[in-house]
């Protein structure tokens, strides 16, 4: 029986795919994320299908899940951040104003045999307000390293990160870097059995 393989090492896009009862692999992807696109939703889109081909080669006639979330000031894209100054320049960026997340995800079933391949590429978008933020108030999250693997410098699901959100509009999920509602609607039409794994291991 073919499985669902999640090409991610994020720890944040694993949780939020456990949430779905549906069981799965982690596979982190092995391709180089350096893009020169500057338009985030070909950027994400572009970066989840790449690593979902990548994986798909080693796992065939799997499900594969690629994924990419990135921060979008203005018309300047939010990276992870470099080092401790680097994350209070985002911060100081985001503090008081509005920016969005972009997280696109493919899906990917590559079958070896026949040389034939299902895809699908789709992204979600949501706005983000951040409060006005102290000097102390940047300093004492960056100390703290949590912001050093997210894009943007924040999560919204940490502590801290969670307390800089003023509202948002749109998918929650999707800042914190997996669009679990847009994915679970694509996933029905896309490839539906893969929803009677969840039966198939309640089963057992």
């Amino acid at each position: 029986m073919s499985k669902i393989v999640l090409a991610s090492q994020s720890p944040r896009r694993k949780q939020l795919l456990s949430q779905l009862g549906l069981p799965f692999q982690v596979v982190p992807s092995l391709v180089n994320e350096e893009a020169d696109i500057v338009a985030p939703v070909a950027l994400v889109e572009e970066l989840a299908e790449r690593k979902a081909r990548e994986v798909s080669t080693r796992f065939p006639n799997d499900l594969v899940i690629g994924a990419d979330t990135i921060v979008a000031f203005g018309s300047e894209i939010l990276g992870k951040p470099e080092s401790f100054n680097h994350a209070v320049e985002l911060l100081n960026k985001l503090s008081g104003n509005w920016h969005e997340v972009y997280t696109g995800v493919a899906l990917r079933i590559q079958q070896n045999e026949e040389h034939q391949v299902q895809s699908r590429v789709f992204h979600q978008v949501t706005r983000v307000k951040f409060s006005e933020l102290s000097p102390a108030e940047i300093d004492h999250y960056v100390r703290s390293g949590s912001p050093m693997d997210k894009a943007g410098a924040y999560g919204i699901q940490d502590d801290w990160g969670a307390v800089f959100v003023e509202r948002i509009e749109g998918d929650y999920y999707n800042v914190v870097g997996f669009p679990l509602h847009r994915f679970y609607q694509e996933l029905k039409t896309f490839a539906p059995h893969y929803l009677e794994l969840k039966k198939m291991e309640l089963d057992v």
